[in-house]
C-alpha cells in the first residue's frame, strides 16, 4: 500500500509507453511492466538517454543519472516517473 502515492494514472502510463515505444520502434504488447528495458527491449544506453530527455520533456521534471541507473524495467520506470510526478516527503 506505501506505493500508491507514486502510481501514474493510466494516461500517464500510456504516456510513458508511447515515449518508449517511439524510441524503440516496438509494439505497446512488448512494453510489460516486467520487461527489462535493456535486455527484453533493445535499448542501448542511448536509447536510454533518449527515453530519459524525452519524459523530462513531457512531465517537467529532471531524471538525475543515478535514478536512472537503477531503471532496470518498466515498472521501475513507471515508479520513478510517478516519484518525480508525486514527490513524497519521505524521512
Amino acid at each position: 500500500m506505501g506505493r500508491m502515492t507514486n502510481t501514474l494514472t493510466e494516461a500517464e502510463m500510456t504516456k510513458v509507453q508511447d515515449i518508449v515505444m517511439e524510441q524503440l520502434d516496438i509494439k505497446r504488447e512488448q512494453v510489460t511492466p516486467e520487461a527489462l528495458i535493456v535486455e527484453d527491449l533493445c535499448a542501448d544506453s542511448l536509447d536510454v538517454m533518449e527515453i530519459s530527455m524525452k519524459l523530462e520533456e513531457t512531465f517537467g521534471f529532471t531524471i538525475d543519472d543515478e535514478k536512472l541507473e537503477r531503471i532496470k524495467t518498466m515498472d521501475d520506470l513507471y515508479e520513478a516517473v510517478g516519484g518525480l510526478l508525486r514527490p513524497t516527503n519521505t524521512v
